[in-house]
């Protein structure tokens, strides 16, 4: 059976009746009548099928094989005998006040799911930034119910008035939940204090970087929640401590050597077992240079050692261990993280019973600098949080 309707089932526009099409500089311009059928007075609620007149309105719809389409639409206005007052003809693709379709709002809102700015989702729809920023602004997130495990970071968004936001997440079913305003503890016990008490006291595991902020605010308001230290943010307590002993041990080389250390420090990072048979050999000549950053090192290879445990007893042996060992040697830099440790001992090893980290929560904040990046900065915090929520949440 043949067709004679191909160019409407390509439109996909419902009680549309295409009348003229025309290509002008590069447009393509589509002329639509609407079919009569009765509708329904909107004051007196009796149908009608009294045309009063008609009106041209000319649209935007989604571009057609790489050209912008218009859409010359003769609105037909009805009259109801019943009340004597007219109204406009309701149109499926056409929301009201509009001069855009709702598939090309719904098409530019979807748009916003990728990490783009708003002048780009702009120029790629032929619309203004103003007309793109209105649509974004009609995403709103509610507040989020609290899961079992939840993870909380902070990170440099300058919005709201505020220089940090924070953000949280499920790290166990990788879903971001909320952005938060501020990091102020106000704040935040202000924002989980509107949160019914029993779902705060069903949370089992708080994950964290090792701030004492945080801390405190869990401790708090999630009474039954184990709080568990990230063990990114502790690995990097002792390669930073590795770090300021080398600097400060090259100060004491010549020129070359100096160079030579700084730029073989990858070296002294990178795990022993990592490391290639050549590299082995340079690293044994730098550690014969100086012998405490040789004993640096091998503290450094004994914490990872800690942190390789398969289990909270085995952790609780190691960590033990390693801290007899940082007492037997005369680092500084060390014996501070021997101090930090001692304090965050409960949710070190939390760490090792329950498995969670923030590793979703840190590539998350990544893809929050990316969007904030191209977008130039976003000031207005409600925006910043929508637009942060619509391109993390995955449906």
């Amino acid at each position: 059976m043949l067709y004679t309707d191909y160019t409407e089932k390509i439109l996909g526009l419902k009680d549309a009746i295409i009348t003229k099409v025309e290509n002008i500089n590069e447009e393509v311009h589509i002329f639509l009548d609407m079919k009569l059928e009765a509708q329904v007075c909107p004051h007196c609620r009796h149908e009608t099928k009294r045309t009063h007149d008609y009106r041209i309105q000319i649209v935007k719809d989604l571009s057609n094989f790489g050209a912008s389409v218009y859409l010359h639409v003769r609105k037909r206005r009805y009259y109801c005998p019943h009340c004597n007052k007219s109204f406009n003809q309701k149109i499926s693709f056409l929301p009201r006040y509009q001069r855009i379709t709702s598939r090309m709002q719904a098409h530019i809102m979807d748009e916003f799911r990728r990490v783009c700015s708003i002048k780009s989702v702009a120029e790629r729809h032929n619309v203004s930034q103003a007309v793109a920023t209105r649509l974004l602004d009609l995403i709103s997130y509610p507040r989020p119910s609290l899961p079992e495990v939840i993870a909380i970071d902070e990170f440099k968004g300058n919005a709201g008035g505020h220089k940090f936001q924070c953000i949280l997440t499920n790290p166990k079913k990788k879903q971001v939940l909320d952005i938060l305003e501020s990091r102020k503890s106000e704040d935040l016990y202000d924002y989980f204090l509107k949160i019914d008490k029993h779902r705060r006291n069903n949370v089992k595991y708080v994950v964290m970087d090792m701030s004492n902020l945080f801390r405190q605010t869990a401790h708090a308001l999630f009474p039954n929640a184990q709080v568990v230290a990230d063990k990114f943010h502790v690995c990097r307590q002792v390669t930073w401590a590795l770090e300021r002993v080398r600097k400060e041990e090259q100060k004491k080389f010549g020129k070359d050597r100096r160079i030579y250390f700084k730029k073989s420090r990858w070296i002294l990072l990178k795990r022993y077992q990592s490391l290639t048979d050549g590299e082995r050999l340079q690293l044994e000549g730098m550690l014969q240079i100086s012998p405490k950053i040789r004993d640096s090192y091998m503290l450094k290879e004994k914490f990872y050692y800690f942190m390789d445990s398969k289990n909270i007893h085995e952790a609780k042996t190691r960590l033990k261990e390693w801290f007899m060992q940082v007492g037997c040697v005369d680092i500084p830099e060390f014996k501070a993280c021997v101090d930090t440790f001692s304090r965050w001992d409960k949710e070190i090893l939390a760490a090792f019973e329950c498995g969670f980290s923030n590793g979703f929560t840190e590539g998350t904040n990544n893809k929050i600098k990316v969007i904030k990046r191209i977008s130039y900065g976003v000031r207005n915090f409600e925006r910043f949080r929508s637009r942060i929520l619509h391109a993390t949440t995955a449906f």
